[in-house]
């Protein structure tokens, strides 16, 4: 239900904040910005504070991530802003749900040299779903809401705003609103369903917009009403549990040369993915998205409606067949790589290599543990290595 408060900027945008359930905002202090910390402080909400723009507004895009709601970055004018353009970026090409609030000089001293003066929209148009300056202060809520729902809004990413000094500080009364409902408008005409239905070795690769719209609970129950064997990429990963009888992941290359249908669900087909080459598989791709669905590939079936959830539900129900024989093939196959990574695990060469690394390491992890990884190549081996049994919470 919509509020009516007065206050300055900072009061207007933490009030619409407070009312998306966002309870933190990342920074680094500067004076175009100081509303912001007043209207937060004073409502009691979380400020961190970072030694670097840039470590803010990384943090703010990983936040966004693991709570499925927009992370918020506020970043002072100028080098403040620029200084958050590479976690900006990140967000851009990881579709993470991210919203950066960046102060501006004033707009009664615009083009008079005032202290890190820079027009940042044309900067950050490119990167971001939506890029304003916020010009009067009785439309900060407006436009925040619009901007958190624009982030929110598949396929997610981040927005900008920004507001300047004179506009932030100054006071108006101004209606709070809360999130919006995405709609959703799938339409099962049966497509899927028919191409499922008639598939022998299917496969199904869960990717991490599954995690991010919430559809978690549907992926499992379609995967197990389908018997269906499932891999998992990026967040996607433990939506199945990894000693789920369904559920794949060292057997990948041999699944995708040998399924006669690759059903792609929450992630694009890029180059993960071989660009969507699967042989002579058929390939049907699932998205939030229609403008995410790929063009570059012949597909089976190119399906979105806005939500993940329903389009999943109801190919649950598709009629299904036997395909246990498939089932124990891929799963021989995973036994049989798994075996063969105990061996690499254990290389005792010098230097010592990344596999010797997970060696020492997996044995160590809890079922529920969380492993960091910095730098691409131990990632990668993260992915060949640690199993992931939960998703994240």
């Amino acid at each position: 239900m919509a509020t009516r408060i007065e206050g300055h900027g900072g009061d207007l945008i933490a009030e619409t904040l407070r009312a998306h359930d966002i309870d933190r905002v990342f920074t680094l202090s500067g004076g175009h910005i100081f509303p912001i910390f007043d209207g937060l402080h004073t409502r009691g909400m979380t400020i961190v504070d970072t030694r670097h723009e840039q470590a803010a507004a990384f943090a703010a895009e990983a936040h966004g991530k693991l709570a499925r709601v927009p992370g918020v970055a506020a970043l002072t004018a100028g080098p403040g802003v620029t200084n958050g353009m590479s976690a900006i970026t990140s967000a851009h090409f990881n579709g993470s749900p991210m919203l950066v609030l960046g102060g501006r000089a004033p707009e009664l001293r615009w083009g008079q040299g005032s202290l890190q003066e820079m027009d940042h929209v044309p900067l950050v148009a490119s990167v971001t779903k939506m890029a304003e300056t916020v010009f009067e202060t009785a439309a900060i809520a407006d436009r925040t809401a619009a901007a958190l729902h624009e982030a929110s809004r598949p396929r997610r990413g981040p927005t900008f705003l920004d507001f300047p000094m004179d506009i932030l500080f100054s006071r108006a009364e101004a209606e709070i609103r809360g999130p919006s409902p995405h709609p959703w408008t799938f339409t099962d005409d049966g497509s899927v369903g028919r191409v499922l239905a008639e598939a022998e070795r299917p496969v199904l690769l869960i990717g991490s917009d599954v995690w991010a719209g919430g559809a978690e609970k549907a992926a499992r129950v379609f995967v197990e009403s389908q018997r269906i064997p499932a891999f998992m990429n990026g967040m996607g990963r433990g939506v199945l549990p990894a000693d789920h009888d369904l559920a794949f992941s060292a057997a990948r290359g041999h699944a995708f040369g040998r399924a006669d249908l690759v059903i792609v669900v929450g992630t694009a087909l890029d180059f993960r993915l071989g660009f969507g080459n699967f042989g002579d598989a058929k390939v049907v791709h699932i998205m939030e998205s229609q403008v995410s669905v790929a063009r570059h590939v012949e597909l089976a079936a190119g399906v979105s409606g806005g939500a993940l959830a329903p389009i999943l539900e109801a190919l649950a129900g598709a009629p299904t067949r036997d395909r246990e024989a498939w089932i124990a093939e891929l799963r021989a196959t995973e036994a049989s790589k798994r075996e063969g990574f105990k061996s690499e695990m254990a290389t005792d060469t010098t230097p010592i290599h990344p596999s010797r690394v997970y060696g020492e390491l997996v044995p160590r992890l809890a079922r529920d543990g969380i492993v960091i990884c910095d730098g691409g190549d131990f990632a990668s081996y993260a992915g060949k290595y640690v199993e992931v049994y939960e998703s994240l919470r």
